[in-house]
């Protein structure tokens, strides 16, 4: 009997001693599967299988001990809940199997056969997903994104970029809130929790990105070449009903569904107005939608050059939808520029141009189409009231006052890593 009985405590000794392995190489299979996801996200395939190994040797199971190793096995997979064709499965699923002989401590003396046991764990980790890029901001230094007073940005399906290597590349405070795939930075020193303050906030399920390999820098397409450019045709916005344009009496119509005017002033005094659809390209002087103004156009496009500016006053009740966007209560604007070049965007600054661009608006502003100003400063501030769907490209993004903005992926402003592997299963 006392033999059974020590036999008995053996037997309960070792599987609680095995069960304990157990657990400790379930840490390490975690532990490696998320390093290996990390070098694969990071484009370093060579390195991924030795950072898997180190992450296992650091959770007590080393696969280079010259006794007893342990085996770290990764595996991509190609099937199953898990793999890359599973129904909305993002890319890139690691699977890593770490597993150990482990020696007995009294069971071997009874039976040879229970002298090792192999104990092992497997993990899967999803790694290198990217999100396209709907805000791009391209400044290199400085704040790119400042966010106050209830602004709210949302972003649909797609992420924030900031170009900056400053500190306070990005600042959420005052009740502003941010919800996007990511909001990413490029300066490895940006403190979100320093500059996310106030209580400004950012939705549980953004990635935070610090220290991005490299920023956004769209291609902008091909601008408009004018040559004749005509004056303001509502002689700087005095009073009387326009319709204007190409194809207009306003204003010589240079090629196609294109016309210049060295300036443009819309809305305030008395005026009615109606864009017709088409390129207005402004030259050198500034593109005004004054407070009251309640008409606009469908399937147009701006483009502003030669240091022309874009101001939209606070209280402009503008209505503009770019090229084949939803026009506001239904429908689709009409195809924009040569084969649909310019559909998507409603306002393009020259690059070289650094103007800022204010767009403030009323409490039933309807904007759908892109802004792209990589040199400017936008500043967005309308009231809650107005709907603003736009991707942006600009040096810096202001939003304050209440102002929202809702954004979509747009493939061509690029795309960055949201997050670091995440452990799934």
């Amino acid at each position: 009997m006392g033999i059974v009985g020590l036999g008995l405590l053996a037997f309960a000794v070792d599987i609680g001693y095995f069960f304990h392995e157990k657990r400790m190489v379930q840490s390490a299979a975690d532990a490696a599967a998320i390093a290996y996801a990390e070098e694969q996200a990071a484009g370093d395939a060579s390195n991924a299988q030795s950072a898997a190994n180190s992450a296992a040797a650091l959770n007590g199971f080393n696969p280079s001990a010259s006794v007893n190793p342990a085996t770290v096995t990764p595996t991509t997979l190609s099937s199953g809940n898990y793999s890359s064709s599973a129904s909305g499965s993002p890319s890139n699923w690691y699977q890593v199997t770490v597993s150990q002989p482990v020696p007995s401590i009294f069971m071997g003396a009874f039976n040879r056969s229970f002298a090792t046991v192999t104990v092992s764990a497997s993990a899967v980790a999803s790694g290198g997903q990217s999100s396209p890029t709907c805000v791009c901001l391209e400044n290199r230094t400085g704040m790119d994104l400042n966010m106050s007073n209830n602004a709210r940005l949302t972003a649909n399906s797609c992420g924030v970029t900031a170009d900056s290597s400053s500190s306070n590349a990005i600042g959420i405070v005052g009740s502003a809130s941010v919800c996007a795939s990511s909001v990413a930075a490029i300066a490895s020193s940006w403190d979100n929790s320093g500059n996310i303050n106030n209580n400004g906030s950012v939705c549980s399920s953004a990635g935070i990105v610090q220290g991005l390999a490299s920023g956004c820098a769209p291609p902008m397409p091909t601008a408009p070449s004018d040559s004749t450019c005509s004056s303001d045709p509502t002689n700087g916005g005095q009073w009387g009903t326009y319709v204007v344009g190409p194809g207009s009496s306003y204003g010589t119509t240079e090629s196609g569904d294109m016309v210049c005017y060295t300036a443009m002033t819309v809305g305030g005094n008395g005026m009615t107005i109606t864009l017709n659809p088409g390129v207005y390209v402004i030259n050198g002087g500034e593109l005004h939608f004054e407070s009251g103004t309640q008409l606009g156009g469908n399937g147009v496009f701006f483009y502003l050059e030669n240091g022309a500016s874009l101001s939209i006053d606070n209280g402009a009740n503008v209505n503009l939808v770019s090229g084949d966007s939803a026009e506001n209560g239904g429908g689709t604007a009409p195809t924009v520029g040569s084969s649909g070049i310019y559909n998507g965007i409603l306002f393009y600054q020259a690059a070289t141009d650094t103007n800022s661009l204010s767009v403030q608006g009323g409490s039933s502003m309807y904007l759908n189409g892109a802004i792209y100003a990589p040199g400017a400063a936008i500043d967005l501030g309308n009231g809650s009231g107005s709907t603003v769907m736009a991707d942006i490209v600009g040096g810096s993004l202001t939003m304050n006052g209440g102002g929202t903005l809702t954004v979509s992926p747009n493939a061509n402003l690029g795309t960055y890593n949201t997050s670091t592997a995440k452990l799934s299963q």
